[in-house]
C-alpha cells in the first residue's frame, strides 16, 4: 500500500510539476543570462580541461575547482547513467533521451545559477571550514518563519533523499551487478563498501576531494572507452540509433503503444525525472560541492558546473544510450518492436546496459564489464552524496549536538543504509529516493527564481572581466 501510495505521488510530481518547474527554472536562466550555456561553454571547458589535475592536493580549506568539480559530477554520474538511462528508454522508448537532452541543455543555465548562488552565499569558518549549499542560499532569499520553514525541509529531504535513501540504491545496484557477474555474495560488497566508505566518510572533505579528483576521471574514461569500442563494432546501426531518438521523441506510441497523448507524456515525464536524477540541476545537491571550490570570482565555478551537465547527460549517459539502441532496438534486436511480450521477464533497468554490451563482448563479459563501471560510478555517488547529506545534518543539528557529534551520529547511520542497501530488494526506498528527490527541487526552485537579480550580478562580472582579457 505505502509502496502503491509513493509511486502515485511520484507519477504526479514528475508528470505534472517536475517538468513544469525543471523547464520553467531552466528557461528563465537561460533567457535571464542570455543563454550562459552557449556564450560561455567554451570558458567552461577551457577551465576544466586547461587546469586538469589528477593530484590537486589537500586544500587549506575548501577544495580546488576541479575537485569540486570531479565531486560534483561523482554524484551526477552514477546509476542514474546506467539503471537511471535503461529505465527510461524501457518505459517510454528511446525518445526520451531526447527529452533528457532537452531537460539538461536548459539544466545548465540552472545549474549555473546554483553554483553562483553556492559561492556568493557560503560561509567560511576561523579554522576553514567552509559551509555552503542551497540551506544557505534560501536563508539569503527569504527571512522569517518562511525561509527557516524552507530550509529545514529542504535540509530534511537532503539528508534522506542524499545521505541514507540515495546511498542505499547505490550500493544496492552495486551488490546486485557484482553477484551477476561475479558471483560474489552481497553481504561480500556490503562489508567492502562499509570498509572502503568509512575510510573516506571519516577523513572529511579533504580525504573526499582526494578520491573524487582520481576515481571520476578514470571511471569516465572506461565507460567511454568500452561503449566506443561497442559503437565502433555496431557503426552500421549507429545512424538508426540516433534517429531512433529523435523519431520517437515526437512518436512515441510507435515504440511504447498507447495512444499519441499519452505516449508522449509518458516519454516526456521518464525524461524529465530520468534526467534529474542523472544530472541533478534544479535538484540542489552538487550545489554542495561548488560551494567548496576556492575560486576568484563565483562566475568561473559557474561556468564549470556547467560542463559537469554536459559530460553527464551529453557524453555519459548518451553513449549508453547509444549502445543500448543500437544492440538491442535495431533490427534483430530484442527490442525491435518495443518493450513487449516475453523480452519483459528477460529484461529491465537493471540488466539492460549489461545484456546491450554482451550482444557485443558476450554475456559474461558484458556484465563484467558495466559491473565494475558500475562499481565506480555508485561508489563515487556515494561518497558524493553522503557529503551533501552530512553538511544539511550540519545544519540541522550542529548547534544542539555540536559539529563533530553530528558529523559521527550521521556517518553511522549512512553506513548502515551503504550495508543493508547491498541485501535487500528496494523497491520502495527506490520511490522514496524518487520522492525526496523531486522534493528537493521545490524549495530550490523557490530560491532560484528569488535570487535571479544576484546571479545576473555576477554574470556581468564575469562578462566584464572576458571584455577586458581579450
Amino acid at each position: 500500500m505505502l509502496l502503491n501510495a509513493v509511486s502515485t505521488i511520484n507519477s504526479y510530481l514528475s508528470d505534472y510539476v517536475l517538468i513544469f518547474l525543471l523547464l520553467a527554472m531552466g528557461i528563465w536562466y537561460s533567457v535571464k543570462t542570455n543563454f550562459v550555456q552557449i556564450r560561455f561553454f567554451k570558458e567552461g571547458m577551457g577551465k576544466v580541461f586547461g587546469n586538469l589535475n589528477l593530484m590537486g592536493g589537500a586544500q587549506e580549506s575548501g577544495m580546488s575547482s576541479f575537485q569540486a568539480l570531479a565531486t560534483a559530477i561523482a554524484a551526477q554520474v552514477g546509476t542514474g547513467n546506467i539503471v537511471g538511462a535503461s529505465g527510461a528508454i524501457l518505459t517510454g522508448g528511446p525518445g526520451a533521451i531526447f527529452w533528457m537532452w532537452v531537460i539538461a541543455f536548459f539544466g545548465m543555465a540552472t545549474i549555473y545559477a546554483e553554483a553562483v548562488l553556492a559561492q556568493e552565499t557560503r560561509i567560511k569558518d576561523p579554522d576553514g571550514t567552509v559551509h555552503g549549499g542551497p540551506v544557505y542560499y534560501i536563508t539569503k532569499a527569504f527571512g522569517g518563519s518562511f525561509g527557516r520553514g524552507l530550509t529545514a525541509f529542504f535540509a530534511v529531504a537532503a539528508v534522506l533523499a542524499l545521505g541514507f535513501f540515495g546511498t542505499m540504491v547505490q550500493s544496492n545496484s552495486i551488490g546486485s551487478t557484482f553477484e551477476t557477474a561475479f558471483g560474489i555474495p552481497r553481504w561480500g560488497m556490503g562489508v567492502a563498501l562499509l570498509v572502503i566508505c568509512a575510510a573516506i566518510f571519516l577523513g572529511g572533505v579533504q580525504s573526499l576531494a582526494a578520491a573524487t579528483e582520481k576515481i571520476v576521471p578514470i571511471m569516465a574514461a572506461l565507460f567511454l572507452l568500452g561503449g566506443v569500442i561497442v559503437l565502433f563494432i555496431r557503426i552500421r546501426y549507429l545512424p538508426s540509433a540516433i534517429g531512433m531518438i529523435f523519431k520517437y521523441a515526437f512518436m512515441p506510441q510507435a515504440i511504447i503503444g498507447g495512444g499519441f497523448g499519452a505516449a508522449l507524456k509518458i516519454a516526456v515525464s521518464q525524461g524529465a525525472k530520468r534526467g534529474l536524477f542523472s544530472n541533478e540541476a534544479g535538484m540542489g545537491s552538487t550545489p554542495h560541492a561548488h560551494a567548496q571550490a576556492n575560486v576568484a570570482r563565483s562566475h568561473d565555478q559557474g561556468v564549470v558546473a556547467m560542463i559537469g551537465v554536459f559530460i553527464d547527460t551529453f557524453v555519459v549517459l548518451t553513449l549508453n544510450a547509444l549502445v543500448i539502441i543500437s544492440t538491442l532496438y535495431t533490427k534483430g534486436g530484442p527490442l525491435e518492436n518495443g518493450y513487449v511480450g516475453a523480452v519483459r521477464d528477460t529484461l529491465n533497468s537493471g540488466n539492460l546496459s549489461q545484456v546491450a554490451f554482451g550482444t557485443v563482448t558476450g554475456a559474461r563479459y558484458g556484465a563484467i564489464f558495466v559491473a565494475v563501471c558500475l562499481f565506480f560510478f555508485a561508489l563515487s555517488t556515494i561518497l558524493s552524496w553522503s557529503f551533501f547529506g552530512r553538511v544539511n545534518m550540519r545544519y540541522l543539528f550542529s548547534k544542539r549536538l555540536g559539529r563533530e557529534r553530528a558529523d559521527l551520529i550521521y556517518t553511522c547511520i549512512a553506513l548502515v543504509f551503504v550495508f543493508v542497501g547491498t541485501l535487500v530488494k528496494i523497491d520502495l526506498v527506490w520511490e522514496l529516493q524518487d520522492l525526496f528527490d523531486q522534493l528537493l527541487v521545490l524549495p530550490n526552485a523557490i530560491a532560484l527564481f528569488a535570487l535571479t537579480g544576484l546571479v545576473g550580478k555576477a554574470l556581468r562580472k564575469g562578462e566584464k572581466r572576458e571584455r577586458i582579457s581579450r
